[in-house]
């Protein structure tokens, strides 16, 4: 004798196929406290991301359950790791299970020194004279080329031109107030007088009340309004995009912020 199934147990088939897994839930909602406690930390936005990552990559690799992971399932995770991803990232992940474990999970880390990333110091590369005179000349947007300028000649990292502000800058002393710059320190710099000359002229086009390079969108006209300032992102790809067309090659990715100061 066949059974044929009813319409109502196929729809319940259908519904329990479709639920989340009872442990995949149970994640899901550790996860948002870990996201939670991260900015509750204060921690920065890329920390954030890495560690959430972390996490995220983790739940992937143990089918969601990542709350009571043994010494062994641990070496051999991050082992495999350290096959597809470099030691660093591994690290990060790491620091980021660990900050799960001691804030969402709340117990004692017991494995500080699972993953350690082998000691490596490399020298940033350094752009010539004579080689960012040639980027600033092929950079064609006047808001690029200012903010390349300025990074250039006051030895800025890339975030740190972004959060640039006008108060920031102290014509008097010659001198600009750098905030929250690496160690989440502030810091002061000198400012070259050719640099206070070009940022005058600069914002003579902009005029925005308080940013030293808004945004873009809208064009020159409607800068004086941008509620933020450069996009990180296409800083970074019109940075790649000119030294490409001048065929500027370094051994390491292009940053604004690999740069030595230039002579005033």
């Amino acid at each position: 004798m066949t059974c044929t199934p009813t319409r109502a147990t196929v729809a319940a088939a259908a519904a329990a196929a479709a639920a989340p897994e009872p442990h995949r839930a149970e994640f899901d909602q550790r996860y948002d406290a870990h996201l939670r406690h991260l900015r509750l930390k204060g921690l920065r936005p890329k920390t954030i991301e890495a560690y959430a990552r972390g996490v995220r990559r983790m739940g992937e690799y143990f089918d969601h359950r990542i709350d009571a992971l043994s010494s062994d399932q641990l070496s051999r995770y991050f082992s495999d790791l350290l096959d597809s991803h470099s030691s660093s990232s591994v690290k990060l992940d790491l620091y980021g299970y660990k900050f799960y474990t001691e804030h969402v999970l709340g117990r004692p880390w017991v494995s500080p020194t699972l993953v350690k990333a082998p000691k490596v110091q490399r020298l940033p590369d350094i752009l010539t004279v004579e080689e960012a005179a040639r980027l600033f000349a092929a950079t064609r947007c006047l808001s690029y080329r200012v903010f390349f300028f300025t990074l250039y000649s006051m030895g800025l990292r890339l975030g740190e031109g972004l959060a640039l502000r006008l108060g920031d800058i102290d014509a008097e002393r010659m001198r600009v107030h750098v905030r929250d710059a690496k160690g989440r320190r502030d810091c002061l710099v000198p400012l070259p007088a050719a640099s206070l000359a070009v940022l005058r002229r600069f914002w003579a086009v902009h005029r925005h009340p308080e940013l030293l390079f808004p945004a873009r969108a809208g064009g020159a006209v409607a800068a004086h309004r941008a509620r933020g300032p450069l996009e990180r992102g296409g800083v970074q790809r019109a940075l790649a995009r000119v030294a490409a067309d001048i065929g500027l090659k370094k051994t390491s990715t292009p940053t604004a912020c690999a740069t030595a100061m230039q002579p005033t």
